[in-house]
């Protein structure tokens, strides 16, 4: 007799180790490093699937304790011992987080575990310090890399560092390094294509020599940083500290090396006149691929900054999408705005789509 007619179950199929071993290195990658390990516990199939993942990331959840007795430090050391002696295969990916720490731990150990063949995407979160995380040279020789994230770490690079060969997304945020090395870096890196400056503590003038940067975002002295070749920029989003205008040429300067602008972002808007006393009607060269334009915090009563959003949508033939926040210190409604600057009304009815909002100043 059949052992369901006997009132037996039959066992029912291991679902979860037929799903295709790609599926399965996707939902590993997105699980942390604790609850990878715990999935390895179920049976020594699922252990050998967990120990040889391509992504693998540390952050603070990975040694943080219930109570937190423990020192984040002595945490992640056994920790990345033990990754590093029961790990197999290749790793495409490697996230580092460590946020809350004054001193960082032994960050070299990992560095010096990776494979330069293969290792294709990199973040390194740190905390800040003084003096700050210096990468090892070891790093430089990471011939695969596409994807690169540094947060509060130094870069000095070696002398045999000739670029990043396939990097084609860079992000650096509160990064020290000098002129000099950040020029070598970006225009040792070919197929460049999108690049994020946040904060980087250099006061001198950086240039990027990008063929084939298409997207570019930066918060900090927009001064400092002069765009010798970027033929193909298309989308630009600022963020800066401060605009200093000594004089006319340093606004017509800002736009004229983006020939392929599309979409412009300029957040946190503050304009200081310097020595110029007129910014002018039109830019010498029309920006003809611009399409999009986002602009805020423009005070409103603000010559200048007035006339500076004024300036790029009269010079941008083929815009078609406007918005714009603007501060005021006293209630406005939309109408009041628009009355307070007739130059905006009158170009706005040419537009797809135009949004004017408004936030009070405290």
């Amino acid at each position: 007799m059949p052992p369901d007619e006997q009132g037996l179950s039959l066992p029912s199929p291991d679902r979860l180790s037929n799903i295709n071993i790609y599926l399965i290195d996707d939902i590993l990658s997105r699980l942390s490093f604790r609850d990878v390990v715990r999935v390895s516990t179920l049976s020594k199939d699922w252990q050998y699937i967990c120990w040889r993942i391509p992504h693998v990331k540390f952050d603070q959840t990975v040694w943080k304790t219930p109570e937190d007795l423990m020192s984040p430090t002595i945490g992640f050391i056994p920790i990345l011992e033990s990754f590093l002696r029961f790990h197999r295969g290749i790793i495409l990916k490697v996230t580092l987080i460590i946020t809350s720490l004054i001193v960082c731990p032994d960050v070299d150990r990992l560095i010096f575990s990776l494979d330069t063949d293969h290792l294709q995407h990199f973040v390194l979160k740190l905390s800040f310090t003084y003096p700050p995380y210096r990468l090892p040279n070891f790093f430089f020789n990471c011939s695969a890399l596409r994807h690169l994230y540094l947060k509060e770490c130094e870069i000095q690079l070696p002398c045999f560092f000739k670029g990043f060969k396939k990097l084609i997304r860079l992000i650096l945020k509160s990064v020290t390094l000098s002129s000099n090395t950040f020029e070598s870096l970006i225009s040792n890196c070919l197929l460049l294509e999108d690049l994020v400056l946040k904060d980087i503590d250099n006061l001198y003038p950086k240039s990027i020599n990008a063929p084939k940067l298409g997207s570019f975002v930066f918060r900090g002295d927009i001064q400092l940083i002069n765009l010798e070749n970027v033929l193909v920029l298309s989308n630009v989003l600022y963020t800066p500290r401060e605009l200093v205008l000594q004089d006319e040429d340093d606004f017509v300067n800002i736009f004229s090396s983006i020939p392929a602008l599309e979409c412009i972002s300029w957040d946190f808007f503050e304009v200081n006149n310097g020595s110029t006393e007129v910014i002018p009607t039109r830019l010498p060269s029309a920006l003809n691929c611009l399409k999009r334009l986002f602009m805020s915090w423009i005070t409103l009563g603000e010559f200048f900054e007035l006339s500076f959003a004024l300036c790029i949508i009269r010079s941008s033939p083929n815009l078609e999408e406007i918005e714009i926040k603007v501060v005021t210190n006293v209630e406005h409604d939309v109408d009041k705005i628009f009355e307070s600057i007739p130059a905006l009304e009158n170009l706005c009815w040419n537009y797809k789509y135009v949004q004017i909002s408004k936030f009070r100043r405290n």
